[in-house]
């Protein structure tokens, strides 16, 4: 190997290495040496913390975060830094990959006691409303952008499926009510299922003959999906509760170990992967797993990690001089997604459930495309499909004019239709740890500036017997509290609770930081009305 020092990431040998390297065609000459990777590992660290710089960005400005990913990548590619990456293969291959980890961690976030209610209307607006939109939407693009049928029918399916990691990161910074989360987030991670068979199916044949065995064979491979998820993620649950590792670092790995798996062994079973990783992740997520926020964290971080992979990854593959022909027709063919296909899907899948029609349009409007339309797309670009580069582009455009347009202003939206309350106090932010010896849990909580837990005195807690408050940290000073301690904003508390009564704790500190000092008048959750049994008046 010849040693020589290394060239600058953003030379001209740098960028024609990456170029090489990204696009698959490597020569003898063009191997990846020592210094080539050192470039590589530069140049992939300095993107990775321009994107993470960039989510702060996003969050000041409300600009979504994914369309400065998709900005960078189009700033390195071909009409940028001059890195040329048309491998839509490997670009299939990756989004996949990202997919199941973004799917990963959006089911362990996703609360069972939220969704359980909604789950039917799920599942029906996933499969039933995607057809009502593949269909209105291809008809669109057939006879208002004068696209052949093949190419229509793609370009449906492909934008019909929500994106989860759009939804998922929005929804949870929107006040909205739990079935509205519940069923949007239960939509997004059931529907990638469905739509991914189909553009498949499309690809492979342009058409279905036999639309009836279409519909049979996705029945069929949701129907393995759910059954491989269900089985991993209890199997997994149940092994995780009672397996000792020697590191609490070993959890998290072992967690997302267990959800990878739960896709590989649906995919391999000829069912859809995609729903048991997330049938698998809502299972393990709602489980009293050890660890969990470090899970979850873990979780987090590699999701973020996909994200921006694979949104810089996209906008390599774009080339922007080849959209202005399809500008026009991205806008036309979501326009009518938006305004039409949508809110019909809608309407005629939660019919029998008998929603409100606010509830409604907000869901209409809630059908956020991001990463997973533009990686469906590659799908037609591998297979060969006639026109698949435009089918390419002009799902790109869309995604990103009409997630500009929607993102933003789907907390407008919520407090036009009031759903929510964006002035009620804000829930409480619990960690906990077990004590896997003492058979308890340290419980770490955060009194944010709405809530009302602050003014109330330390004994005014009245936690169940065998919890108790041990330590206040304040203005950067931590001491231990007396009874009549008075709790203000922004104080963090360290609270020991046995394992029994873990959950009634956490429980009981989430009611006073919603009702304060009458949270015992207003019921279990702290709000009036609150429990099973109405208003219940203190002991």
């Amino acid at each position: 190997m010849n040693s020589r020092p290394c060239s600058c990431p953003c030379s001209r040998e740098g960028v024609r290495f990456l170029a090489v390297f990204l696009s698959g065609r490597a020569r003898k000459d063009r191997v990846l040496t020592v210094d080539r990777l050192n470039e590589l590992l530069l140049m992939g660290a300095l993107v990775l913390l321009i994107a993470v710089v960039a989510v702060r960005l996003a969050s000041r400005s409300g600009l979504p975060s994914l369309l400065i990913y998709l900005g960078i990548g189009v700033v390195i590619g071909q009409d940028g830094l001059g890195v040329r990456f048309d491998n839509a293969e490997l670009t299939q291959v990756l989004g996949y990959a990202a997919l199941v980890v973004i799917l990963a961690e959006g089911g362990l976030g996703t609360k069972w006691h939220e969704i359980r209610p909604v789950v039917p209307a799920a599942a029906v607006l996933a499969t039933a409303g995607v057809a009502v939109s593949v269909g209105i939407t291809a008809a669109a693009a057939h006879y208002l952008v004068n696209l052949d049928w093949r190419q229509s029918l793609i370009i449906g399916a492909v934008v019909s499926s929500t994106d989860a990691a759009a939804v998922f990161s929005v929804l949870r910074k929107v006040p909205l009510p739990p079935r509205l989360t519940g069923l949007l987030e239960a939509e997004s991670g059931f529907n990638d299922a469905p739509v991914v068979i189909l553009v498949v199916a499309l690809s492979a044949s342009g058409h279905a003959e036999r639309w009836y065995a279409l519909l049979g064979e996705i029945a069929l491979e949701l129907a393995i999906g759910a059954a491989i998820g269900l089985a991993i993620g209890f199997l997994g649950a149940l092994a995780m509760k009672h397996v000792a590792l020697p590191a609490s670092g070993l959890y998290p790995i072992a967690v997302m170990a267990i959800m990878v798996l739960a896709y590989a062994a649906g995919a391999l079973a000829h069912g859809s992967g995609f729903l048991a990783v997330y049938v698998a992740s809502v299972i393990l997520g709602n489980a009293k797993l050890p660890h969990r926020p470090a899970t979850r964290g873990f979780a987090d971080g590699l999701a973020w990690l996909a994200q921006i992979g694979l949104f810089v990854l996209l906008g390599l593959l774009v080339t922007p001089h080849d959209l202005a022909g399809d500008i026009w027709p991205a806008v036309i063919v979501g326009l009518v997604l938006t305004a039409v296909a949508r809110p019909l899907s809608v309407l005629l899948s939660l019919a029998p459930f008998h929603m409100s029609w606010r509830d409604q349009v907000l869901l209409s409007w809630a059908g956020l495309r991001g990463a997973v339309p533009i990686v469906l797309a590659t799908i037609p670009m591998v297979t060969g499909v006639s026109e698949s580069r435009r089918i390419f582009n002009i799902v790109f455009v869309l995604a990103i004019v009409y997630t500009l347009i929607q993102g933003p202003t789907l907390p407008w939206l919520a407090r036009r239709l009031r759903l929510g309350d964006p002035e009620a106090p804000t829930d409480l932010g619990i960690e906990s740890a077990p004590l896997e010896r003492l058979r308890g849990h340290l419980l770490s909580v955060s009194v944010p500036e709405e809530s009302l837990m602050h003014g109330v005195e330390v004994g005014e807690l009245r936690l169940p017997a065998g919890a108790a408050v041990t330590l206040v940290v304040r203005d950067g000073k931590s001491f231990v509290p007396a009874p009549t301690t008075v709790l203000q904003r922004g104080d963090e508390l360290l609270v020991v609770a046995t394992d029994p009564v873990r959950d009634a704790t956490e429980a009981r500190l989430r009611a006073i930081g919603h009702g304060g000092k009458l949270a015992q008048w207003l019921g279990a959750g702290g709000r009036p009305g609150g429990g099973p049994g109405g208003p219940r008046k203190a002991p």
